[in-house]
């Protein structure tokens, strides 16, 4: 919802899981949000990120794929 200046309002904003395009609910309290940052040719940071939301379902997939 947004109120009459055009900014989000809303007191939660469902994320989707990057790997199962799957909704990460609220009480996912294993779930993470990581930002990638992007370099350019020099491996200079840029200002520009990647954002990626994991499941903690994902999450325990592959630290069990690590272990």
């Amino acid at each position: 919802m947004q109120n009459e200046e055009g900014q989000l309002v809303d007191l939660y904003i469902p994320r989707k899981c990057s790997a199962t395009n799957q909704l990460i609910m609220a009480k996912d309290h294993a779930a993470v949000q990581i930002n990638i940052g992007h370099l350019d040719e020099h491996g200079v940071y840029t200002r520009d990120f990647s954002t990626y939301a994991l499941s903690g379902f994902i999450r325990a997939q592959v630290y069990i794929f690590l272990m």
